[in-house]
């Protein structure tokens, strides 16, 4: 027990000084770059969760990856979103720390992380192209990087983004693209909307806010959606700080985990938001 208490001890402080490494140059960019933008946001998150699924790469005879789950799971967040004079960038990462279990097996921590800019037609070109809900059409690209949690993988995304105009939303996305896996033949689309909704119960104020991706089959992997929805609770109220920190849930729904048939995931995850 003293062992496995040593060793949980000094993976977090691993994790959190891998952590501060990683995030502290944002944060000294907000406050480098904050004439250079015509709005900008960063926040850090801590999530916790357990009983997430494992590809087991081995397929039964009917074609289903085989899953395993995976013991108590840590993850550090940081978001960053911005607006320019002709579009807007939004970026984040993940920090995965895979905790070690009771029998002392030692879990490697893991980064993945998302770079999504958007270039706004309408402000390029001067013409207003709002239609029913939507706002404004822009070309829209994501390059997403893991560092060996799914495998390791590189994604190139591109095609186009919708904003939309959606009645008390602080803001709503759709963004459809074209989707190339590099280790898989072909390509295929991809379909993410995201989204955030301020709403009250009593006293208390609340958002609720996340994003779906739903991708094709490609190559060997399936059709899959992954779904991240949180409701958060706005603690920073309390202290007269609205809008600064959060508490809440966001919970994981995967079906078809990475592309891989029959891994198939659902875990609420306890998280704290702190807004910059």
């Amino acid at each position: 027990m003293k062992r496995f208490t040593r060793s949980t001890l000094s993976r977090s402080l691993s994790f959190l000084t891998l952590a501060a490494s990683l995030l502290l140059p944002l944060a000294v960019a907000e406050n480098a770059h904050a004439g250079a933008a015509l709005w900008q946001s960063t926040n850090f998150q801590y999530i916790w969760g357990s009983g997430y699924r494992n590809p087991s790469f081995v397929p039964d005879a009917n074609g289903h990856m085989a899953s395993t789950k995976d013991s108590n799971r840590s993850t550090i967040t940081v978001e960053h979103a911005d607006a320019w004079k002709y579009g807007d960038n939004f970026v984040f990462f993940d920090i995965t720390n895979g905790e070690v279990n009771r029998k002392g097996t030692d879990k490697k921590t893991s980064i993945y992380g998302e770079l999504s800019p958007r270039l706004s037609l309408g402000k390029i070109s001067g013409q207003d192209l709002s239609f029913l809900f939507v706002k404004d059409v822009l070309l829209a690209g994501t390059l997403e990087v893991d560092g060996g949690g799914g495998g390791g993988f590189h994604n190139y995304l591109y095609g186009l983004g919708f904003s939309l105009n959606l009645p008390k939303f602080n803001f709503a996305d759709l963004n459809v693209y074209v989707r190339n896996d590099t280790n898989q033949s072909g390509v295929t689309y991809q379909i993410t909307p995201c989204w955030q909704l301020p709403f009250a119960v009593g006293k208390a104020d609340f958002v609720f806010e996340g994003f779906a991706d739903i991708a094709g089959p490609e190559g060997d992997l399936s059709f899959n959606v992954d779904v991240q929805p949180r409701l958060l609770l706005d603690l920073g109220k309390v202290w007269d700080k609205p809008g600064n920190l959060y508490f809440g849930t966001e919970v994981m729904i995967w079906h078809n985990k990475y592309g891989f048939k029959g891994v198939n995931e659902f875990v609420p995850q306890a998280m704290v938001k702190w807004v910059l």
